[in-house]
């Protein structure tokens, strides 16, 4: 059974009413939530379930093999039946870091004009994999992704078709990995007059809201591959 991704429409809610429809051995299965489910790079929500005076952490929020989002929960804890009525609520602050990092590596590919080979997103350090064998000018770059994000560009997210999308072939830039397919529509992110992709991550809502950027590491993973590492400086 799928579950309605209320994280598609709305990255900022907290906390949400849901029903059980399946559970089992540390999972829960709800007909609707708000936990982002690993994927894109990003990591899957944590956080709790509450119901009739019980509650449970998530520990992690993954896909199940039928396309329900399966809230795993800690060891040992309870399990609600199906049927019960819960109350989802993420840990805000770790989700809040991830759709601030995954804004600001949208801003970073915005401003390395390479094709992308693969990224990975974390509270304390993210990073973006590129098909180039050029040197990365760091100071240059923290100073192009300071000005995006000075200039305070509306983040919104709209659908297309798999058609428009095969039309506009030019929009995905991730060499390694497709958009997802077979649902009917496809989900881009856009960042007003700096970026168009296909994105199914949670993201801020205008580039302001990332704040300071610190570039890390640059490392060398091949003739034409750079891992540009990056930081928030809070």
């Amino acid at each position: 059974m799928t579950t309605e991704e209320l994280f598609r429409h709305d990255a900022y809610l907290r906390s949400c009413d849901a029903t059980v429809t399946a559970s089992g051995d540390g999972f829960v299965v709800t007909d609707r939530t708000i936990f982002y489910p690993l994927g894109g790079g990003q990591p899957g929500d944590t956080g709790r379930i509450t119901w009739d005076g019980c509650s449970a952490e998530v520990a992690d929020t993954r896909y199940g093999e039928d396309g329900g989002i399966r809230h795993i929960l800690a060891p040992g804890a309870p399990v609600p039946a199906p049927g019960a009525p819960v109350t989802l609520e993420i840990h805000w602050q770790r989700r809040y870091r991830h759709m601030r990092m995954h804004t600001a590596m949208h801003l970073l590919g915005s401003v390395l004009h390479y094709g992308v080979t693969g990224g990975n997103i974390s509270e304390e350090k993210s990073r973006l994999d590129f098909d180039m064998e050029d040197s990365v000018d760091k100071e240059a770059v923290e100073a192009a992704l300071k000005e995006l994000v000075d200039a305070d560009h509306a983040v919104s997210c709209r659908w297309i078709s798999e058609e428009e999308l095969d039309a506009n072939p030019e929009l995905v830039r991730t060499m390694s990995v497709e958009p997802p397919r077979g649902k009917g529509a496809i989900r881009l992110l856009e960042i007003a007059g700096v970026d168009l992709q296909p994105c199914g991550g949670t993201h801020v809502g205008s580039t302001s809201e990332v704040g300071a950027i610190r570039i890390g590491k640059v490392e060398k993973k091949g003739r034409q591959n750079r891992r540009v590492n990056i930081h928030l400086d809070d």
